[in-house]
């Protein structure tokens, strides 16, 4: 099969059928209102996931060809019901505002689903766990691992066209990181860039709809799977950080996020200013530059995760991205700004 017909097929799905959502969702009400926590002001259409989810499953269908083993088989079974799973759960949340709680147990129950068709996390760059974890640990991992993923690139939704962007990035990478070891998994990879880029032709600055829940967890749970199973592992420390390599950013910006809600006593959950677009935003970036930067960091982690594969040299390229992050968290532990006081970046 031809590479690229695969993310081709994605891009022009979700460009032409984004159009058509943005008109449904108006007639429908699914539009994200103004107001004092947002950039934006008019309505804006919230469904456009559903055009992500539906290139990413063409293109999906696609690469799907190319699979000749049983084992793959199930890999691809489990990525496509994963996929629609978390699309449903955040397209769900969309429509009715579900609470954290039913979405962390959706995506619990989906998670068990997906690890028994073989989409798990079987090591941690850590000592004694490199190789092969326990299948109670290898569950609660993976668990983890794509719960935390869908959410984090949630969070990130916050500027017009920096998840899309952040997405499309990291999907490259992960192709070019797999295709020898794992062709079928590397086109999933090219299939979801396809599926994003598309999207940021009405998603970029200024964005005329936004992917909304259904999106960003889709995109979370893809990109989060196919780093497990999409990789080589040779049971070394370096592979087994390969994936959390590669998702360097959103996973900072998860966990320090959650770490100062925590230390302040307040829900994991509760909305502040606190993201690395915020904090670029509060220190007077341009809302472009500011996405570009996301950008760039999000590309530095993959390039460091992609010459680790051949070259010590990536644990330099590695620091540099963990030294550029930190420049941005200057902001983070100071007293919060309430969401009501400042706008915050997007949707």
């Amino acid at each position: 099969m031809f590479p690229l017909l695969v993310p081709g097929a994605a891009a022009l799905i979700t460009v032409g059928l984004t159009p058509l959502l943005q008109r449904i969702g108006l007639k429908m009400g699914c539009v994200d209102q103004p107001n004092a926590r947002k950039i934006h002001q008019q309505p804006i259409v919230r469904i456009g996931g559903v055009a992500i989810f539906a290139g990413t499953f063409l293109a999906w269908m696609l690469a799907g060809q190319s699979v000749s083993t049983a084992s793959e088989h199930y890999l691809l079974l489990g990525m496509v019901l994963g996929g629609l799973g978390f699309f449903a759960t955040g397209l769900l949340d969309d429509l009715f505002d579900l609470s954290p709680f039913v979405r962390l147990g959706m995506q619990s129950v989906l998670s068990v689903g997906v690890w028994s068709l073989g989409i798990r996390l079987d090591a941690l760059p850590l000592p004694g766990l490199t190789d092969t974890l326990p299948a109670w640990l290898s569950l609660l991992v993976t668990f983890l691992w794509l719960a935390g993923m869908a959410n984090a690139i949630n969070w990130l939704d916050g500027m017009d066209g920096l998840a899309a962007g952040t997405a499309t990035v990291a999907a490259g990478v992960l192709a070019a990181m797999g295709w020898a070891a794992h062709p079928a998994i590397a086109l999933m990879a090219l299939g979801l860039g396809g599926g994003t880029l598309g999207f940021l032709k009405h998603n970029a600055a200024p964005a005329r709809i936004f992917m909304g829940d259904g999106g960003s967890y889709f995109l979370g749970f893809a990109l989060a799977a196919i780093a497990a199973v999409g990789l080589p592992s040779d049971g070394s420390f370096t592979t087994a950080l390969l994936p959390f390599a590669v998702l360097l950013v959103p996973i900072l910006d998860m966990t320090l996020v959650i770490g100062a809600r925590l230390s302040d006593r307040k829900s994991p959950f509760f909305p502040d200013q606190r993201h690395i677009h915020h904090r670029l935003m509060h220190a007077d970036f341009p809302k472009a530059t500011v996405v570009w930067c996301i950008y760039g960091l999000t590309l530095l982690s993959g390039l460091s995760a992609l010459v680790l594969m051949h070259s010590s040299f990536g644990w330099w390229l590695l620091g540099a991205d963990l030294a550029l992050f930190s420049l941005t968290i200057r902001s983070l532990w100071p007293q919060p700004v309430e969401p009501a006081i400042l706008p915050t970046a997007g949707q």
